[in-house]
């Protein structure tokens, strides 16, 4: 049976189609993501000791390297206005700073390999970042995230994420703001905080969880095996976040990649993103922090979902539903473990 689930973050909904998978695959395939075999790469232009692209020659770091991006979407200065003859027609000048977050000196390795000691610097690295952006520069929001693997455009096979500060809050977290903002005005409560206790007492999409945070596959989620980690206190930001939650946060990180890659037995690729509270003036009540994973795989190593025809047309469309995902996702944490 299909049905619609409603997503109340984003105000939207998506077609569960149970059974689609059952449906022969000729179409396209792609080559199986392999790792990387050496600790050092002489071409990477993140690796330490190596120059990158602008001329700058990067320090013999030994943990985690933050620096501004050598070919950034946003510059820190605003562009000239462009005067609309048209209402229909609006443009608005950005402006906004781009940092890369390299986890590892090391080339070959990624999240779920390094140690929770090594996770937990990348999440106060997160952190840090968050509060200096906005507070040095200004931003209204900050997005941290992570292209992992070829197959999400990520530039480079170097362990690495990107955080960017920006002056106007960007759609999808306007969105979400706005919804958790009705609801608290509505309920008194925080919209995310009463989802995670309905999850939490049925159980039957929630992958993992410890006493900080929970790991689910949320009841709306469009691609295959999209997850969710929440946080059980409500907090608005990873810069709030005290040291026994980021330890948590740091080994839930590192158990969900490994997990990920067990799935089809190959480095699954994803892009990872965290929605924080915008900083732009507003009150923005009942937001509460989360991340997003939203990988591609869907059938094997080999062939991912496409967003096309009906999803892009309509609405999202996903081809089996939340609770399988959630069920293959805790079984490949035993075969990974």
């Amino acid at each position: 049976m299909s049905e619609r689930r409603y997503n109340p973050l984003l105000d939207e909904w998506v077609l569960c189609s149970p059974g689609r998978l059952k449906r022969p695959w000729l179409g396209q395939r792609d080559e199986k993501n392999r790792p990387s075999t050496s600790s050092y790469d002489p071409e990477c232009y993140i690796c330490p000791g190596n120059r990158r692209a602008s001329g700058v020659l990067n320090p013999e770091y030994e943990h985690v390297f933050v620096f501004d991006n050598d070919y950034p979407a946003l510059v820190d200065e605003h562009g000239p206005s462009r005067e609309s003859a048209h209402p229909l027609l609006l443009s608005e000048p950005e402006r906004g700073r781009c940092r890369v977050v390299s986890f590892s000196p090391r080339h070959d390795v990624h999240l779920g390999e390094l140690s929770k000691g090594a996770v937990r610097r990348v999440v106060d690295s997160w952190a840090e970042e968050t509060e200096r952006l906005h507070v040095d520069d200004g931003a209204a929001f900050v997005q941290v995230f992570e292209n992992r693997g070829a197959m999400m455009g990520a530039s480079n096979a170097h362990p690495h994420g990107q955080v960017w500060g920006v002056s106007k809050v960007p759609t999808l977290p306007s969105r979400k703001a706005g919804t958790q903002a009705r609801y608290w005005a509505e309920h008194g409560r925080d919209l995310l905080g009463d989802y995670l206790r309905e999850e939490l007492g049925r159980a039957e999409r929630i992958v993992e969880a410890n006493p900080y945070w929970v790991h689910l596959v949320p009841f709306w989620a469009v691609w295959p095996f999209e997850t969710m980690l929440v946080p059980r206190r409500c907090v608005s930001s990873l810069a709030e976040l005290d040291d026994r939650e980021r330890d948590a946060l740091a080994e839930l990180i590192g158990g969900l990649t490994r997990r990920y890659d067990a799935v089809f037995d190959t480095p699954f690729p994803y892009s990872m993103g965290w929605y924080q509270r915008p900083r732009d003036g507003e009150r923005h009540d009942g937001s509460r922090l989360h991340a997003v994973y939203l990988p591609p795989l869907v059938r094997s190593a080999t062939v991912r979902k496409f967003l096309v025809g009906y999803e892009l047309t309509s609405e999202p469309q996903r081809d089996f539903d939340a609770e399988e995902a959630a069920e293959r996702l805790r079984a490949s944490g035993k075969a990974s473990s």
